[in-house]
Formats: structure tokens, sequence, C-alpha cells
């Protein structure tokens, strides 16, 4: 009696091979396909001092503390002692243009609510009311030709973000005098604030 029919061994193990191929070629098609994917999605953002017109570098800081009051002069610290802070941190960077090299002192200070944000805002902003104290006036910052950020020729600039006020200091190094350029580093100087929260 003549036994079953003898399979065709070759035409099973092409029949094999092409369907692990075939799965060979759909996992490399995925992979691919998720890995070209990656382009579209938002890439990391480097930190926000890196993102705006100036490089800037901390060199000191941040001095983290809840009380202003201790470490503020003039007329803003008679501010403070009515209307302690809840937060300070300060930090000092440095930034150079076109061959001129300056001090940047940044403050961020976290005030109980909006309206006495503004208000701390408002007071720096006049001319002999003081000011919170920056890391060179308090000596934590020091060396050979640092400028004294608060001094006469220090650009000022300011801002109020909800609850925070934001207080930039910047002076050049070497008595090297550009109003303007100083002006615009000290604006630009505000964002740095976004690396001194939490």
């Amino acid at each position: 009696m003549p036994g079953p029919p003898a399979r065709d061994t070759r035409s099973l193990l092409l029949r094999g091979a092409g369907l692990v191929a075939i799965a060979v070629v759909s996992g490399l098609l995925w992979f691919l396909i998720r890995h070209d994917s990656t382009p579209d999605e938002p890439a990391a953002q480097p930190p926000a001092q890196n993102t705006g017109q100036y490089q800037f570098t901390m060199v000191a800081g941040p001095a983290k503390s809840n009380e202003c009051a201790p470490k503020s002069y003039g007329r803003t610290h008679d501010f403070f002692v009515d209307n302690e802070c809840q937060s300070l941190v300060r930090a000092l960077y440095t930034t150079e243009s076109g061959g001129a090299k300056a001090l940047v002192s940044v403050v961020l200070v976290g005030m109980p609510d909006s309206t006495k944000a503004k208000a701390l805002k408002t007071l720096t902003e006049q001319d002999e009311t003081g000011n919170v104290t920056d890391l060179v006036k308090d000596k934590t910052f020091a060396g050979p030709g640092v400028p004294s950020v608060s001094g006469s020729n220090a650009a000022f600039a300011s801002k109020v973000d909800g609850t925070n006020t934001t207080i930039v200091l910047a002076d050049f190094y070497g008595k090297h005098t550009d109003k303007a350029l100083i002006e615009k580093i000290a604006d630009d100087a505000l964002r740095l604030s976004a690396d001194l929260k939490g």
C-alpha cells in the first residue's frame, strides 16, 4: 500500500524563510517609523539663560533666603520690615559683548501677593530708595576689578511676574562705559529669573 505523498521540504523551507524575512522587514520598518518620528517631537529646551540676546555665565549664587529685610538697605529695607518677603534668591552672572565684560546681579523676590510685588518694583525703580543687597555689596563675591553693580553707572531693570519681582543691576568691568549696551544687557538678564525659581 503506497504511503502518503512525500512533502516538498524545499518548498516548506522557502515558505518558512519567506515568513521570517517578512517578519524581519516588518520589524525594521516599525523601528524606522518610530525613530523617524522623533524629529517631530519637541526637542528639549536649553536653559532659559541661553535663549536670549546675550550669553550669561553664573559666577556666584544662587544664594537663597526667606528674609529680605536683613538683606536690603535704605527705604527698601523699611518696606521689607513692614512687608516681609516669602523668598529671596540672589545670583551674579557675567557676559561679554564686543570685548566688554559686564557683571550682572539678578535678584528674585517672592512676595505674599502681586500687589506687594508691584509695590516693590515701583519703589526700587526710584532713585535713592535703596535696594536688595546684591552679592557684591555684601562681599559674597569679591575680586580685583569687580564692578559695584549698585554704583551710579549701573543699569537697572525690573519686572513683576505674579507674586515675583525680579531686580537686575549691571555694570562693566574695567570702568568701561556704554550706557545703551549695559541697559540692553540688564533688560535681557531679566529672563534669568526663570532659572532661579524653585
